[in-house]
């Protein structure tokens, strides 16, 4: 891994100044999309125990990004520097950065995870491969679990999926940013397994919020929070579910 980010060219000082500050860095610098997010991601069929057995081969902490999904963010970019926040603080050669595989949503993590060093994997319903989904270009290892469902709790039962299964088995850290009912039966399955449990608010997207309830003649939605905000919100911000007593 060790992936190096190119430094973006200054805005002040001599033109002189500013082509050798960013052209001789770009001369030893080489994009981590060009080079590692080539989608080509090595493709698995797997079981909870299975997913279990291949993180334990890699002997390496488990930090799982959970959100919203096709429901958007509202700010992507405030969404991207609170992950960057917290991948900032574990360490890229013993942390595997796990999100659901595809690219919407939360799964734009995964470049930015990719560019800071971290090895990655996916972990997502066998129905993402059924209905066509786009996976993310930067994840390295994609699992998919045999599923009726998406994940988060069985209907009718207190029983998580077998897909929600596996990522709560699987990680070690959970963090939410967001996220709407999936994300919430994770949380709350890792927390009650004693798992780290963090969590930052985030609205989905407005818009497309609007347009989903339009499309099936609801009343507009006033509430952008999502479902885990009720159950992990507003009190319990990133720094918060740190102390929060939710170990390890």
């Amino acid at each position: 891994m060790g992936r190096m980010m190119c430094a973006s060219p200054p805005r002040h000082g001599s033109l002189r100044s500013a082509l050798l500050a960013w052209v001789l860095p770009a001369l030893l610098c080489v994009s981590p999309l060009a080079d590692a997010c080539d989608g080509k991601a090595t493709l698995h069929d797997a079981t909870p125990k299975q997913v279990q057995a291949f993180v334990r081969s890699r002997h390496l902490d488990v930090l799982s990004f959970a959100g919203y999904s096709g429901a958007g963010y509202n700010d992507r970019e405030v969404m991207l520097a609170q992950a960057k926040a917290v991948l900032s603080k574990f360490e890229p050669r013993r942390t595997l950065v796990n999100i659901g595989a595809t690219e919407e949503g939360i799964g734009a993590v995964y470049e930015l995870a990719n560019g800071m060093g971290f090895a990655t994997i996916g972990i997502v319903s066998v129905l993402a491969r059924e209905q066509g989904v786009a996976l993310s270009k930067c994840v390295d290892d994609v699992f998919f679990v045999r599923d009726t469902t998406w994940g988060g709790r069985l209907p009718g039962s207190s029983a998580l999926s077998p897909t929600s299964t596996a990522i709560v088995r699987a990680s070690r850290t959970i963090v939410g940013i967001g996220g709407g009912a999936i994300a919430r039966d994770e949380m709350t399955a890792a927390r009650r397994a004693g798992k780290r449990v963090i969590f930052v608010p985030a609205d989905m997207d407005h818009e497309r919020a609007r347009e989903a309830a339009r499309a099936k003649g609801q009343p507009a939605p006033t509430d952008f929070r999502g479902a885990a905000h009720a159950a992990f919100g507003p009190a319990r911000t990133a720094h918060e579910g740190e102390r929060s007593g939710h170990s390890r």
